[in-house]
């Protein structure tokens, strides 16, 4: 059955701006490259775990915007913005919240933080939490949720 998703796929407009985006602002390792299909592929995780494939448009045609998440630890997520920050990159607000700090998709329930890429496609930085679900559409800042859970257990 089913285990995980292997790869993705994402349109760019530019393969080489793509590159150093993933490469040196995310930190993904380049597994290949190729300038003939004007096509990269990054690990992710583990050399030959999860793939990411970047596949440049040509200049006439417009891009499809996606969006996807990155798995990641809770404490990473907490300081993701600062992180995410220091490389020149906006956190951005989702499902009527601001940026300040991660957000509570309560359903799940995992905290989030959403930036775009160089072509703006919505990235997000994902950590499931161990909690029990709440109603959809509840999104609280993950400050909240914590407090929420605290005054539970008094």
């Amino acid at each position: 059955m089913i285990r995980n998703i292997y790869e993705t796929h994402l349109q760019v407009s530019d393969l080489e701006r793509a590159i150093d985006f993933y490469k040196n602002k995310l930190g993904l390792k380049l597994a290949r490259k190729s300038i003939e299909r004007k096509v990269a592929f990054f690990w992710i995780g583990e050399d030959r775990h999860q793939m990411l494939g970047l596949w440049e448009k040509s200049k006439d045609a417009s891009i499809q915007l996606k969006h996807f998440a990155f798995g990641v630890d809770l404490e990473f997520l907490k300081c993701s913005k600062i992180w995410l920050e220091e490389r020149g990159l906006e956190v951005i607000g989702s499902q009527e919240k601001g940026n300040e700090e991660p957000i509570v998709q309560s359903w799940m329930p995992a905290a989030s933080v959403y930036f775009l890429d160089c072509d703006g496609n919505k990235l997000e930085f994902i950590s499931l939490l161990f909690d029990e679900p709440n109603e959809l559409g509840y999104v609280p800042y993950l400050s909240e949720w914590e407090k929420e859970l605290e005054n539970k257990k008094i």
